[in-house]
C-alpha cells in the first residue's frame, strides 16, 4: 500500500515537473537591435499586434511558440494577462473581422533563436537557459 502511494506521488511529481522546473522566461531580440530593455506593457502590445513597432519606432515582428507549450502559457498569462482560451478568442475575433492575424508560431526555443538571429526586427520569448550570443535579453519574467 505504501509503495503504491509512493509511486503515485512520484508519478504526480514527474507529470507536474515541467512547470515546476520552468526557469526564468526571457524576451529576446537580435543582438544588433537598438532596444536594450522593454516594458511588459510594450511586449503585450507587440504580441497582441496592437502595435507593429518597438518603443524606438523600429519595426517589431513577434515570434510565438506553439500552443500547449508551458512557456507560451506562462508568457501570455504574465505579460498579457490572458489564458489560452482568452487568447484563442481574441485572435478568432480579430481574424474574423479582418483586423489582425496572430504572430508566426514556431516549435521551440531553438527555432525562436534561429529566426531572431537572422532578423533584427524580430522579438520572441524563450527559457533563460536557452540564451546564447545569438540573441539579446531585453526583459525577464520570473
Amino acid at each position: 500500500m505504501i509503495n503504491k502511494i509512493n509511486s503515485l506521488a512520484i508519478t504526480a511529481l514527474l507529470i507536474a515537473s515541467p512547470t515546476l522546473v520552468l526557469a526564468d522566461l526571457v524576451v529576446v531580440v537580435h543582438p544588433d537591435n537598438s532596444v536594450s530593455s522593454i516594458t511588459d506593457a510594450d511586449i503585450s502590445r507587440i504580441f497582441l499586434k496592437k502595435t507593429d513597432s518597438f518603443p524606438d519606432k523600429n519595426k517589431a515582428t513577434p515570434i510565438d511558440q506553439k500552443e500547449g507549450n508551458p512557456l507560451r502559457d506562462a508568457f501570455y498569462s504574465k505579460v498579457t494577462k490572458k489564458d489560452a482560451a482568452q487568447l484563442n478568442s481574441y485572435w478568432s475575433r480579430l481574424i474574423f473581422t479582418g483586423k489582425g492575424t496572430p504572430p508566426k508560431v514556431v516549435r521551440n526555443d531553438k527555432k525562436v533563436k534561429s529566426l531572431i538571429s537572422k532578423n533584427a526586427d524580430h522579438i520572441g520569448y524563450i527559457d533563460s537557459a536557452s540564451v546564447d550570443d545569438t540573441v539579446k535579453v531585453v526583459f525577464t519574467l520570473k
